[in-house]
C-alpha cells in the first residue's frame, strides 16, 4: 500500500498549496501588489548567481490552477495506474513535471525560465515513452526534437540579452521595446513559444504525444507543457503589439486553429480528437494574444485548462472500460452504461463548444466579440469564426459516436461507473468547469467590457455554433471518408485528416534526404574508396613497406654496394649539372 500513501500525500500537499496560491492571488489582485524576490544562491569573488522570483496576481493564479489540476490528476492516477508496478516512479515524474512548470511561471529571468523550460522538455520525453514500445519511442523523439528547436531559439535569446547586462527581461520590455535587439529577442522568444505550444509548422508532435498515459495527457494538454509557450508570450506581450511579429503570429495561429479543427473532424482516435481540440484552442489563445489582448488570452488559458483536463480524464475512464480501445467507431451507448462519466464528458464538451454559462462560454464569447469589434482583416475574421464552428462540429461528432446508439464493441462487456477514485477526481473538475468562467471573469475584469455590436454580429457566435453542431451531426451519419472513392476525394480527405501532411513532413520529409546522403556516403566511402586508401588496405600497404624496409636493413652487402653506386651516380649528376 506504499504507493497509495505517495499519491495521497502528493494530492493533499498540491491541493493545499493551490488553495494558498489562490487566496494570495486574490489579495495581490485586490491591493495591486507585486512581490519581487532575489535569492543570491552563491557569491564568489564579486561574481554572484542570483535566482529571481516574481509573485504577482497572474503568476499566483496560474500556479493555483496548475497545482489544483495536478493534484486531481495524481488522485485520479491512484486508480488509473493501479496496475503499474512502477507507479512511484510515475508519480515522481509527474511531480518533477509540475515543479518545472512552477519554476517557469514565477521566473522573470531568462536563465531561471530555461531551467523550467528544459525541465518540461526532458520530463515530457520520459513521460511520453513511459509505456515502452516503438510507437512511444517515435512519439517521444518527435516531441523532444521539435521542442529542441525552441530551446535553441531560447538560448539565442539569452545570448542577445547580454546586450543589456542582465537577463531580467521584465526590466527592459517597456523601455526598450523599440530597440532592434529587444525586437530580435522578442522574435526568438516567439519562435520558442511556437514550438512549445505546437503552432504551425511544429504541430505534429502534439497528437503524437498521446502515446503518454492518459493522466499525463490530461496534465500536458491542460495546464503545463503546451501552455508554457502561451504564458511566456503573455509576459512578453508588449513585443507583439503593433509589430511584424504580432502580425505573423496572428496568421500562423489562425491557420493552426483552422487546421486542427478540420483534422479533428476526420480523426477516429478518441485521444487524438481531444489533442487536436487542444491545438485549436492554443491557436485561439495565441491569435488573441497577438492582437494585444493578453488578459483575454490568460482568461481562456485558465478556463480551457479545467475542462480540457476533465475531457482527458473522462476519455481515460472510457478507454479503461473499453478494454484499452481508443477507436470511437467501436463505442456507442456509453451514456447508458457509464452515466456519471458521460455526464462529465458532455459538460466538458459543452464548455469547449462555448455553451452559455459554462466555463468556456465566458472566454470564447468575449474573444470572438472583441475580434468583431477590432480592426482585423476578413481572412483572420473568417478563421476565427469558421474554426469556432469546427470546434462544435467535432464535439458533436464525438458525442454522436460515443454516447448515442448501440455499443459497437463485443457483446460481453464490463462497462460501469465503479471507479470511485477516478470519479471523485473528475467531479472536482466538473464543478470548476461550470463555475470557473464566471468566477474568473469577475476577478480578471473587475469592470465589464462594453462591447457594442450590431444585432446579427452579436448573434454570429451563437449562429456559427449551431450550424457547426448540425454539420457535425450530418457528417457523423455519412462519413466524409466514404462519400466518394475517387482518388481526388480520398487524397483531399487524407490531406485534411493528416494535419496537412505535417506529421510526414516533420518525420520522413526531414530525415529522408539525410538518410539517402548517408547511404551514398556509406556505399562510396566505407565500402568504396576507404577500402583502398584506408582500413584493411592501409594495413596491407604498411606491411609491404615494412617488409621492403626490413630487406634494406638486413645487412646485405649487395644492397649496400648498390645504394653506394646509386649515391655516387647522383653526386656526379649534381656536379655535372652545376
Amino acid at each position: 500500500m506504499k504507493y497509495l500513501s505517495i499519491c495521497s500525500i502528493s494530492f493533499i500537499c498540491l491541493f493545499f498549496i493551490s488553495l494558498t496560491c489562490f487566496v494570495l492571488s486574490l489579495w495581490f489582485m485586490s491591493i495591486d501588489f507585486i512581490y519581487f524576490v532575489e535569492w543570491e544562491v552563491v557569491s564568489l569573488n564579486s561574481c554572484s548567481i542570483v535566482m529571481t522570483f516574481l509573485w504577482d496576481w497572474m503568476s499566483l493564479l496560474f500556479m493555483s490552477f496548475v497545482l489544483f489540476i495536478s493534484s486531481l490528476v495524481i488522485f485520479y492516477s491512484k486508480e488509473y495506474m493501479s496496475g503499474d508496478i512502477n507507479i512511484n516512479r510515475f508519480i515522481m515524474l509527474v511531480l518533477m513535471f509540475v515543479m518545472s512548470m512552477m519554476l517557469l511561471i514565477i521566473s522573470p529571468n531568462l536563465i531561471s525560465i530555461l531551467l523550467g523550460w528544459d525541465g518540461l522538455g526532458l520530463v515530457s520525453y520520459c513521460l511520453v515513452i513511459y509505456f515502452q514500445n516503438v510507437k512511444s519511442y517515435n512519439a517521444g523523439m518527435l516531441t523532444a526534437l521539435s521542442n529542441r528547436i525552441g530551446d535553441v531559439a531560447f538560448l539565442l535569446a539569452i545570448a542577445w540579452m547580454l546586450n543589456y547586462g542582465s537577463w531580467n527581461y521584465i526590466f527592459y520590455l517597456e523601455t526598450m521595446k523599440n530597440d532592434i535587439s529587444m525586437q530580435i529577442i522578442g522574435g526568438l522568444v516567439m519562435l520558442a513559444a511556437m514550438t512549445k505550444s505546437a503552432q504551425i509548422p511544429f504541430s505534429s508532435w502534439l497528437p503524437a504525444a498521446m502515446a503518454a498515459p492518459t493522466p499525463v495527457s490530461a496534465l500536458v494538454h491542460s495546464s503545463t507543457l503546451v501552455t508554457a509557450g502561451v504564458y511566456l508570450l503573455i509576459r512578453f506581450n508588449m513585443m507583439l503589439v503593433d509589430s511584424w511579429s504580432g502580425q505573423f503570429l496572428l496568421l500562423v495561429s489562425g491557420l493552426t486553429m483552422f487546421m486542427a479543427g478540420i483534422g479533428a473532424n476526420f480523426e477516429f482516435d478518441l485521444k487524438k480528437i481531444i489533442a487536436l481540440s487542444t491545438l485549436s484552442q492554443l491557436g485561439l489563445m495565441m491569435s488573441i494574444l497577438s492582437m494585444g489582448f493578453y488578459k483575454l488570452a490568460f482568461f481562456h488559458l485558465l478556463t480551457h485548462a479545467v475542462f480540457k483536463a476533465l475531457l482527458f480524464m473522462c476519455a481515460g475512464a472510457v478507454i479503461h472500460n473499453m478494454n484499452n480501445s481508443q477507436d470511437i467507431r467501436l463505442m456507442g451507448g456509453l451514456s447508458i452504461f457509464m452515466p456519471l462519466t458521460s455526464s462529465c464528458f458532455n459538460v466538458a464538451n459543452l464548455a469547449l463548444c462555448g455553451m452559455p454559462f459554462l466555463a468556456g462560454f465566458y472566454s470564447k464569447d468575449m474573444i470572438l466579440e472583441i475580434v468583431s469589434l477590432s480592426y482585423v482583416n476578413m481572412f483572420s475574421f473568417f478563421l476565427y469564426f469558421f474554426s469556432t464552428g469546427l470546434t462544435v462540429c467535432y464535439s458533436f461528432r464525438l458525442v454522436y459516436y460515443s454516447m448515442v446508439g448501440d455499443l459497437n464493441c463485443g457483446s460481453l462487456n464490463m462497462l460501469n461507473d465503479e471507479g470511485w477514485v477516478m470519479l471523485r477526481g473528475m467531479l472536482g473538475l466538473l464543478f470548476m468547469s461550470i463555475v470557473s468562467g464566471s468566477l474568473l471573469s469577475w476577478l480578471i475584469f473587475p469592470t465589464p467590457y462594453m462591447i457594442c455590436l450590431p444585432y446579427y454580429l452579436k448573434l454570429l457566435t451563437l449562429i456559427v455554433c449551431l450550424i457547426g453542431g448540425v454539420i457535425g451531426y450530418f457528417i457523423s451519419n455519412v462519413s466524409l471518408f466514404y462519400v466518394n472513392k475517387s482518388f481526388n476525394n480520398y487524397l483531399l480527405s487524407y490531406y485534411l485528416g493528416s494535419m496537412w501532411f505535417m506529421p510526414y513532413i516533420s518525420t520522413y520529409g526531414l530525415i529522408n534526404y539525410p538518410l539517402l546522403l548517408g547511404g551514398l556516403v556509406y556505399k562510396s566511402f566505407d565500402h568504396g574508396w576507404s577500402e583502398f586508401i584506408g582500413g584493411q588496405n592501409l594495413y596491407n600497404n604498411l606491411v609491404n613497406y615494412s617488409r621492403i624496409n626490413n630487406v634494406l636493413q638486413s645487412n646485405s652487402l649487395s644492397v649496400y654496394l648498390m645504394i653506394f653506386v646509386l649515391w655516387i651516380s647522383i653526386l656526379f649528376g649534381v656536379v655535372i649539372l652545376l
